[in-house]
């Protein structure tokens, strides 16, 4: 099981994020964007934070931490992952 940590770094538009993945004894940093339309349509009523450790689960459920992409906003994991929307919303 991967701990993964999540703190905001601002709090400004897009909402702004440092993530560390730690798994099998070794972590990966990542940055990550939100924006607030973002949040209310897929947060489900959920901390920020709550929703990005959500999201990073569901990549970690498809592929290793050193395979996610170093920056990148919530928004574009559902180019890469047709299912994403569904599956969070579900969460």
């Amino acid at each position: 099981m991967a701990e993964i940590t999540v703190s905001a770094t601002g709090d400004g538009e897009p909402m702004r994020f440092d993530v560390s993945v730690l798994q099998r004894g070794s972590s990966t940093e990542h940055r990550v964007t939100l924006s607030r339309s973002d949040l209310e349509r897929l947060g489900s009523g959920r901390a920020p934070e709550d929703l990005v450790r959500a999201c990073f689960g569901f990549l970690l459920e498809r592929e290793p931490k050193e395979s996610i992409l170093p920056s990148f906003d919530i928004s574009v994991i559902g180019r890469y992952f047709p299912e994403f929307e569904r599956e969070i919303l579900g969460s």
